[in-house]
């Protein structure tokens, strides 16, 4: 491919997990890909070059996208990525601080993103947003309230965006995991407010997880799901990536609440006391 018909990709969080795969996929498909990450690369070979991103700066932010633009002269496809959750805990065990940082990374540096690239995607008359959520963002689980929260935003924020952008040739999707066999969950951030009430089920409810992502996809099921994503010529709103994720949505929709409601306390060794 010629550098005038090379599409360019930016993906965020990419030095490892669903990111690293994503962008690797992107490149052997043919993508120009830039990857990202708030500390650098690490050493190792890669088919795509990594720019130091913090998705939390505006200034940061502007920097690498300004980069890219001056380097190619267009953005075709961001996929945002990057972000983080908190281990499982109850809801009020994280304070107010915790609970904007989280939604810093997770929601607002996909507002940032998307900020600094979708002018120039006006620009040039078309492109593509892909943003990395969750079955959670469907389903919420309990002791998870903070991450669904952003998840749950990104669902929203994506479905505005794209009714808003589609005239301009620019179109959005959300990519909808279930567990996945990463490293995101051992850098989980513990919770800075615990408390004695929620101790048994915070280890219950991590015994669970941790079971769930050993047996998880790899990030290659979600990244070849971006890449269908980005290639298709009518994208969906939505893709599940993976049996998990799908079967999930089929019962989201279909299963009646008090199926779905006992089913999610039974996965979690929650009581069975009403409230």
């Amino acid at each position: 491919m010629t550098k005038l018909t090379t599409k360019i990709a930016l993906v965020t969080g990419a030095s490892s997990g669903i990111g690293e795969a994503t962008a690797e996929r992107l490149a052997t498909a043919g993508f120009k890909v830039y990857g990202t990450s708030r500390r650098g690369a690490k050493p190792g070979r890669r088919s795509f070059e990594m720019l130091t991103l913090d998705v939390t700066s505006d200034a940061s932010v502007e920097t690498v996208v300004s980069e890219v633009i001056r380097r190619d002269g267009r953005v075709d496809l961001l996929v945002n990525n990057a972000g983080f959750s908190t281990a499982p805990a109850g809801a009020e065990e994280s304070s107010i601080e915790q609970t904007r940082s989280i939604f810093d990374t997770n929601f607002f540096g996909i507002v940032r993103m998307t900020r600094a690239v979708v002018p120039h995607m006006r620009q040039q008359g078309g492109g593509r947003i892909i943003n990395i959520g969750s079955v959670l963002g469907f389903l919420p689980a309990p002791y998870m309230a903070l991450y669904a929260a952003t998840k749950h935003a990104i669902e929203g924020y994506s479905e505005s965006l794209d009714h808003e952008l589609r005239t301009r040739g620019i179109r959005v999707s959300v990519i909808e995991p279930a567990y996945t066999k990463t490293q995101f969950d051992a850098h989980l951030l513990e919770a800075d407010s615990k408390l004695d009430e929620y101790r048994a089920a915070r280890t219950v409810v991590a015994k669970r997880v941790q079971e769930a992502v050993a047996g998880a996809d790899e990030p290659s099921v979600v990244a070849t799901v971006v890449l269908q994503a980005a290639a298709a010529a009518r994208p969906k709103l939505r893709y599940t990536a993976g049996t998990g994720a799908r079967r999930l949505r089929w019962l989201r929709r279909f299963a009646p609440a008090g199926v779905m409601d006992a089913g999610i306390r039974k996965e979690f060794r929650l009581d069975a006391r009403a409230i």
